[in-house]
């Protein structure tokens, strides 16, 4: 049985306690609860109290030599950090494309010519299953000294049934060994992939029959993802996609609206998705629709950041009523990084995007766009015990010191796997 963890005297505990029911929309999203000098008791893997610390000394005076005790004067303490958009397992890189795009060369100029997710499907159908977790858990490390302690993965760099299962199983394998709890999305319709270039209808069929029912059959992913964009599906194509998956007890999630306004969007509300993804150029009717059906629009300022385009208008939408989620995009090509302190940094400074906004978006809205926001996502009794502790006073004070990880400890599932600054768990799963 794992100690209790007593974390006391924080400067500053953003709760965000009571959202566990429907994501946070419109000014619901900058209405953050924060306790002041609270403290925290941790239980068998579960927040047990969320309070003052006159409190927490009155109820727990008599076990405090069974504890183990955090000190976080001066910190501030949140939720675990949720990432709800990688694409976590891949083999290679692609610096080389990076150099392409600073020359003036576009993402789908690249891809187009068989670099992009072409690239990344070749090194990733060579690379056996072992490289692949050896690859993708040092990845996870990296998340974890970051703050996050969810993350969704999807596939998508298999684009063949053997290949995406191996993904997957690798997927699978990592949320059994490593400490971050790991939400798998089948996405095999990443992209057409070379062999059915000439036929990318076949290529649908192919997802749709055979795919998708053997993903479900092996109980692999959650959810289904499919690249609704010009030059890769279409949303006739995208819809029976998703349809296919919604029969096989998939749910719906889209990549809508990235490089062009493509009606992604307006499909991702038609179809009951959970999420919408990227949107960089969704239309003001689709993002009418998001908000009308509830769904979250996960944007991701890094992949703008790193691809030189606009980032998605996080504050035309936060406005409009859509509730938004945060992320990495952690992928080889067009957003290679792990740092979601950084996402929210650019939330701010390139979506207009408020301090506690970002918050809600990287927490609590994250945890509801991978259906886990019962568990994990706010601070409050009976949840699930990942906290992030940051070496700064307040949430404000978070994003004002730009592109610097503050992360000093990360607690999951009830156990301190990072120490300041350092991680101090063997990469083995704990659970509560």
């Amino acid at each position: 049985m794992k100690k209790p963890i007593f974390i006391r005297n924080a400067n500053q505990i953003v709760t965000l306690e009571g959202s566990s029911s429907k994501p946070l929309a419109g000014k619901e999203m900058d209405q953050i609860q924060i306790l002041a000098n609270g403290s925290i008791w941790i239980e068998d893997g579960v927040i047990q109290f969320v309070g003052s610390d006159e409190e927490a000394a009155e109820l727990y005076i008599n076990r405090l030599q069974e504890a183990d005790i955090f000190d976080a004067t001066g910190k501030l303490v949140t939720p675990g950090l949720v990432d709800p958009h990688t694409h976590l397992v891949f083999a290679g890189s692609r610096e080389k494309e990076f150099g392409m795009r600073l020359q003036g060369a576009t993402y789908m100029e690249i891809m187009n010519n068989g670099g992009g997710i072409h690239a990344t499907t070749s090194a990733t159908r060579e690379a056996s299953h072992q490289t692949l977790f050896k690859e993708s858990r040092k990845r996870l490390d990296q998340f974890l000294l970051h703050g996050v302690t969810t993350i969704e993965a999807k596939s998508g760099y298999g684009l063949s049934l053997e290949h995406e299962i191996k993904q997957l199983e690798v997927a699978r394998k990592l949320d059994e060994k490593h400490p971050i709890d790991i939400i798998s999305t089948f996405m095999g319709a990443h992209a057409v992939p070379s062999e059915y270039k000439k036929n990318p209808d076949d290529f649908v069929d192919y997802v749709i029959n055979e795919m998708i029912p053997e993903v479900a059959r092996l109980k692999l992913a959650e959810f289904n993802d499919v690249f609704c964009e010009r030059g890769v599906f279409t949303p006739e194509q995208s819809k029976r996609i998703l349809e296919a998956g919604l029969k096989h007890g998939l749910t719906p999630k889209v990549h809508a609206d990235e490089i062009e306004p493509f009606e992604g969007a307006e499909l991702a509300a038609s179809i009951g998705a959970i999420s919408a993804e990227h949107l960089l150029k969704a239309s003001d009717k689709g993002i009418k629709a998001l908000a009308e059906k509830g769904v979250i629009a996960v944007l991701l300022p890094g992949t703008a950041f790193f691809l030189m385009a606009e980032s998605a208008n996080g504050r035309k939408m936060i406005d409009a009523g859509v509730p938004v989620a945060l992320s990495t995009d952690c992928n080889p090509g067009s957003s290679p990084t792990v740092s979601m302190p950084l996402v929210m940094n650019l939330g701010c400074l390139r979506m207009g995007m408020t301090p506690a906004e970002v918050l809600t978006a990287c927490t609590i809205n994250a945890a509801h766009a991978i259906n886990r926001a019962n568990e994990i996502g706010s601070l409050e009794k009976g949840k699930k015990a990942d906290v992030t502790i940051f070496d700064v006073n307040n949430y404000m004070d978070l994003q004002y010191r730009y592109g610097v990880n503050h992360v000093h400890s990360v607690i999951k599932n009830g156990e301190v796997v990072v120490n300041r600054g350092r991680l101090v768990c063997n990469n083995t799963r704990t659970r509560s």
